[in-house]
């Protein structure tokens, strides 16, 4: 029988304080300023790009791996199953291509910001379409979920109010980052990751090696596939229930691409560590080692909440947990709850290691998100439109208070959240609504010369109302469809606009993309080689 009891022990909170201690004596630490100097735009914003690729690997995932997914998708495993870590598995090829032809050409330009990148290739007009609506869509959909999921987690592990919750994480967040920037976030998310693989992996072991019993892990494993066959299924056909969040074989062909390649290629706040590397080649090395780590993360946050699931639906196995398992139980309408509900399985200490696993999962992500706000806001608005002729000083200082901005909005929209169901498919079908269009301006953008600036605004303005008109249409299809459907439309827009539209008139800015762009290094080529040799042995197992 697991020892299950509400809340922290002594020992636990002494544990998550000691957590607490570290990432904010680290972060406070690593963001003084050097002696006779301030810091400039290039320390604040990007690291003094001095990252190694060992961090930045790190803090990819750290800035990645959020509530979103301790909560979210372990709540998509719950319901699901095992065929929502597509989106991981798929992410680690997504990154390789990210790191071999994106990368090197966002490096090259210099650039602080992607839609610096869109002025630099397009016109001012456009990089302030895209940088207002990523200050929107960071403040409005991955601010406030994220606040919201790990507001939720507290509220169900220790019975804080959802609001104090909130509150509570955004200031912890606030204290460590914001006055360092970027190279307060990076290094200590590197201590994040240590915490988040730790705790991820205890939660796993100890869920299922309850369902194994006597008998082990291995066979936890083994009776988790025999009790829920349908939630060990990579591919879901037509019949089944959850076939509109993932449809199927065009899961791996389709409008999951288009999630993943916005996702890591032209995100600020996942790209901006990779700007901040000391050279091209320590941030493709860096791709490569997240990459190896999103190999990992489905077994971290996935599986548990397939072991949720098994548990909470075998009476034999519910009667051995007692009375307490019958609080904040997890169900198809509350998804969410099965990873906090199962931190009630483990023992006094490791409680304390898995909730701060989860706190680094919420903060890490919260400053990468206030950072890189913070950066569009000042580099994209602020020194482009109110004081061109600002200093570093008062460029830094702008950045901070507009992060605080930021959160003290998402702060108090984060609990008008509540009620949905699944929070990552909530927030992959309303991103989804326009990261293809943007995802058609990139692509377009990078390869091909004859994409003008008239052709990109027109089919990212129009690839909105059209997105919007699959949704509200009685087709019943699959958002992931929509998605891909809405790619293929503004591609034909752009291409069209474009060929239609005067070069002279338009007056492209152009971007040479050159062979030298795509150029990686030997072990590069073999690391993305054995990633992708893995990933298709894991479908090959579950498919």
């Amino acid at each position: 029988m697991l020892n299950m009891e509400n809340g922290l022990s002594f020992i636990d909170i002494t544990v998550f304080a000691l957590y607490v201690a570290i990432i904010i004596g680290v972060g406070l630490w690593v963001s003084r300023d050097k002696k006779g100097a301030q810091k400039s735009t290039e320390d604040y914003f990007l690291a003094g790009k001095s990252l190694p690729w060992w961090a930045v690997g790190a803090s990819l995932i750290a800035a990645n791996i959020s509530a979103e997914q301790f909560i979210g998708m372990s709540g998509s495993g719950y319901s699901i199953g095992l065929a929502i870590a597509s989106y991981e598995w798929m992410s680690a090829i997504t990154l390789i291509i990210v790191g071999k032809y994106f990368l090197p050409i966002f490096i090259d330009k210099g650039i602080y910001t992607i839609p610096e990148f869109v002025e630099k290739r397009f016109n001012k007009q456009l990089k302030t379409i895209l940088a207002i609506f990523w200050i929107a869509l960071y403040i409005f959909v991955n601010l406030t979920s994220v606040l919201y999921l790990g507001g939720l987690a507290l509220e169900t592990i220790l019975g804080i109010p959802l609001m104090y919750s909130i509150i509570g994480l955004a200031l912890f967040a606030l204290v460590y980052s914001i006055y360092g920037g970027l190279s307060a976030v990076v290094w200590t998310d590197v201590i994040q990751v240590f915490f988040l693989v730790l705790g991820g992996f205890m939660t796993t072991f100890m869920a299922v090696s309850y369902i194994g019993g006597d008998e082990g892990w291995f066979s936890g494993l083994f009776k988790m596939a025999e009790a829920a066959p349908a939630h060990f299924e990579m591919i879901l056909d037509q019949s089944n229930p959850q076939y509109m969040n993932l449809p199927g074989i065009a899961v791996l062909i389709g409008g999951l691409w288009v999630a993943n390649l916005y996702y890591w290629g032209f995100n600020q706040y996942i790209i901006q560590r990779t700007l901040a590397a000391k050279s091209i080649a320590e941030a493709q090395k860096g791709i490569v080692f997240a990459a190896f780590l999103k190999l990992i993360v489905p077994f971290l946050v996935v599986l548990p909440g397939i072991a949720a699931y098994v548990i909470t639906n075998d009476p034999e196995l519910m009667a051995n947990l007692g009375s307490i398992a019958q609080n904040n139980m997890p169900s198809a309408a509350h998804a969410d709850k099965a990873y906090p509900w199962l931190t009630q399985f483990l023992p006094v200490g490791m409680k304390g290691i898995v909730f701060a696993a989860l706190a680094a999962a919420i903060v890490s992500s919260l400053a990468s998100m206030l950072n890189s706000t913070a950066t569009i806001f000042t580099m994209d608005i602020y020194k482009e439109y109110i004081a061109p002729n600002s200093g570093d000083h008062k460029l830094v200082n702008v950045g901070r208070m507009a992060a605080i901005a930021a959160l003290i909005i998402a702060c108090l929209v984060a609990p008008m959240l509540g009620g949905i169901g699944q929070a990552f498919q909530y927030i992959q079908e309303y991103t989804g609504l326009v990261s293809p269009g943007i995802l058609a301006v990139f692509l377009l953008g990078l390869f091909w010369k004859k994409t003008t600036s008239k052709g990109a605004i027109i089919g990212v303005v129009s690839s909105i109302p059209f997105a919007l008109f699959l949704k509200v249409m009685p087709l019943s299809m699959p958002f992931m469809d929509q998605m891909l459907y809405t790619l293929l439309f503004t591609l034909v827009v752009i291409a069209f606009t474009s060929l239609s539209t005067s070069v002279n008139d338009d007056d492209p800015k152009g971007i040479s993309v050159t062979a030298s762009m795509f150029a990686t290094d030997r072990s590069f080529n073999l690391a993305a080689y054995g990633i992708m040799i893995a990933l298709a042995v894991l479908y090959t197992l579950f498919w």
